[in-house]
């Protein structure tokens, strides 16, 4: 899984809140809302750039998705949070989205974090590390699943009659079949916005078909 570093990421993904991960069960998740970013770790306390012993620099990934949380303490919070992903969390992100099936993260999938306990303390007087579980589900896969749980029933996946074995026991050469007319494109249903359509069209048709579609 790669992503670019871009000489502008650190500035102008500021303002964005972390996503908290105060207590053991803690889930943080939504659609991904801008694309993910690579940045160097700094210090919680000097706000100095870290490095490793060997001199090459600490990275984390910044994802921001967009949650339905909301700070009664800011009156202009959109519900967007950052993950900053390093050590156990990049574990269970790369995990998640391997399978998922996907080769990275990308703007309008859904990730989700869990804080599912902590791990062994490496040094008096620091934390212990805390543990993560992940999901992620690829933009596609993501519209189709939100769509179907809107509510909306999707169209019924016509049934393909069987096939019926002719009586007589020589029948005659069939006529040449007429040339078949091209498909007409796939129309949408109602209620479903430009992005959902638009991902549900990028399927190919039998994975459509199989998602309910038509």
């Amino acid at each position: 899984m790669s992503i670019d570093i871009t000489a502008n990421d650190f500035l102008m993904g500021g303002g964005i809140k972390a996503a908290r991960f105060d207590t053991i069960g803690t889930t943080v998740g939504g659609p991904i809302t801008t694309q993910p970013k690579v940045e160097q770790q700094k210090d919680l306390d000097t706000g100095e750039l870290k490095f490793w012993n060997d001199g090459k620099p600490m990275m984390q990934m910044v994802v921001t998705v967009q949650t339905s949380l909301r700070d009664p303490e800011v009156p202009d919070d959109d519900g967007q949070r950052a993950f900053y992903i390093k050590a156990n969390s990049l574990k269970a992100v790369r995990e998640a989205v391997r399978r998922s099936g996907a080769k990275g993260l990308d703007i309008g999938g859904t990730l989700t974090l869990t804080y599912t306990g902590d791990g062994e303390q490496k040094a008096r007087g620091k934390n212990p590390p805390k543990l993560y579980s992940a999901t992620y589900q690829p933009p596609a896969q993501a519209a189709a699943n939100e769509f179907l749980n809107g509510g909306q029933q999707p169209a019924a996946v016509p049934q393909q009659a069987a096939y019926a074995p002719p009586a007589a026991p020589q029948p005659p050469a069939p006529a040449p079949a007429a040339p078949t007319a091209p498909a007409a494109p796939w129309t949408p249903p109602p209620g479903m916005t430009p992005e959902q359509a638009a991902a549900v069209a990028a399927l190919p048709p039998e994975q459509r078909a199989a998602l309910g579609f038509a």
